[in-house]
C-alpha cells in the first residue's frame, strides 16, 4: 500500500482504565503493520502515573518507539474506577527480577499536553486527513476545540480541526436505553455536550450496546499466544480480571470501524446526537446532521469476533 493511501489515525484513550484498550491498541499496531494506517500519535485522556508509561512499554514492544504521546493534566479522576493493568504490567519483572519490558522513554512528565500534541500535528498533515479514534472521554478533544493560534498553526481550535480532521470516531453512548449513562460520556459530561454538538466535522459512535454484546474470548488468550513467552497485552488481560473470563470490546468495535469501514457494521441514519445532564444519549434522525452510531445484527458480531481474534492473534511484525 502506498502511503497516500494509508489513514493517517491518532488515537485518544484512557488506557489503564478497561483492559479493552490495550487491545484496541493492539489493532492498530497490526494495521500499520499491514500498511494501513499512519499512527501520528497517541494521546491519553485520562490522569494516571502509569497510563504513559504503559504506552511507552507498547509503542517499543511492537516496533513504533518513535510514536507521539501526550498526556493530560488535571483531567478525570479515575485511577480507582477499575483495577490498574498498566501499573503492573509496568511493575512486571523478569526471572533477573529487572523490569521485564523495554521503554523508550526517560521523564513521562516531560511528555507534551494531549491537544498541544494534537495542534502540532494536525498542523502538519494534509487537509481533509486524519481520522482520530477515540475510546474514552472528550476532555482532550474538547481543550483541542477551545485552543488558540500558537507557533504550530495560526488557526483556532475549532477551525484547525474543520481543515485537517476527516472525521471522529468515538466509544462513546448508548442509544437502547435512555436509563443508561455509559461512562466515557459521564465522567466528562460538559466536553461530551460540547463536541455532539459542535465538533465540526462527521462524528460516528460505537455505542455500549454493541461493544457488550461482543466478547473477546478468554480461551484466546489462554491458548493463541503460545508463540511468544512474555506479551504486554496478553499479560494486561490476565491481570485485568480473574481468568477465565470473556471482555466486551467496546474499543475493539471503535478502531475495527475506523480503520476497516462499515463492511463490518449496520450503521443508523444521519441526524443529532445530544447529551442531557445526567449523560443520557439522545439520537434524533435528521438528513441534515452528520451524528452516526454503529449496530450490528447477530451474524455480524460473530463475524467481527472471529476478525478481532484474526488481528490480535497475529504475530507483530517486529516481533522474530
Amino acid at each position: 500500500m502506498v502511503e497516500k493511501d494509508k489513514i493517517n489515525v491518532i488515537f485518544d484513550t484512557d488506557i489503564g482504565n478497561d483492559v479493552d484498550d490495550a487491545l484496541a491498541l493492539d489493532m492498530l499496531y497490526k494495521y500499520a503493520d499491514a500498511g494501513k494506517i499512519k499512527l501520528l500519535g497517541i494521546c491519553i485522556n485520562k490522569n494516571g502515573v502509569y497510563s504513559a508509561e504503559f504506552v511507552d512499554i507498547l509503542n517499543t514492544w511492537y516496533g513504533y518507539k518513535n510514536t507521539p504521546i501526550g498526556i493530560i493534566h488535571n483531567g478525570v479522576e479515575c485511577e480507582d474506577d477499575a483495577i490498574n493493568y498498566a501499573m503492573k504490567v509496568c511493575k512486571q519483572k523478569g526471572d533477573n527480577n529487572e523490569l521485564l519490558y523495554k521503554r523508550n522513554i526517560n521523564d513521562y512528565e516531560r511528555l507534551p499536553e494531549a491537544h498541544i500534541l494534537y495542534r502540532k500535528i494536525l498542523a502538519r498533515q494534509p487537509d481533509s486527513s486524519i481520522t482520530i479514534i477515540s475510546t474514552g472521554f472528550s476532555t482532550n478533544l474538547y481543550r483541542l476545540l477551545n485552543t488558540n493560534a500558537d507557533q504550530y498553526s495560526p488557526l483556532r481550535g475549532y477551525e484547525l480541526i474543520k481543515r485537517k480532521v476527516k472525521r471522529l470516531i468515538m466509544m462513546a453512548g448508548c442509544f437502547n436505553n435512555p436509563r443508561m449513562h455509559e461512562y466515557n460520556v459521564v465522567k466528562d459530561i460538559q466536553a461530551a455536550k460540547r463536541i455532539f454538538d459542535t465538533w465540526p466535522t462527521t462524528i460516528v459512535t460505537s455505542p455500549f450496546e454493541l461493544g457488550a454484546k461482543i466478547l473477546y474470548p478468554a480461551k484466546s488468550i489462554e491458548n493463541d499466544f503460545n508463540w511468544i513467552k512474555h506479551h504486554p497485552v496478553v499479560d494486561s488481560y490476565k491481570s485485568y480480571l480473574k481468568m477465565p473470563y470473556d471482555r466486551p470490546t467496546w474499543d475493539l468495535t471503535t478502531v475495527l470501524y475506523g480503520v476497516e469501514g462499515s463492511l463490518w457494521f449496520s450503521l443508523s441514519k444521519g441526524g443529532y446526537i445530544t447529551v442531557d445532564d445526567n449523560g443520557t444519549t439522545i439520537f434524533r434522525p435528521d438528513e441534515r446532521g452528520n451524528r452516526y452510531y454503529l449496530m450490528a445484527t447477530q451474524e455480524q458480531c460473530k463475524a467481527i469476533k472471529d476478525q478481532f481474534i484474526k488481528i490480535i492473534t497475529r504475530r507483530p511484525k517486529h516481533i522474530k
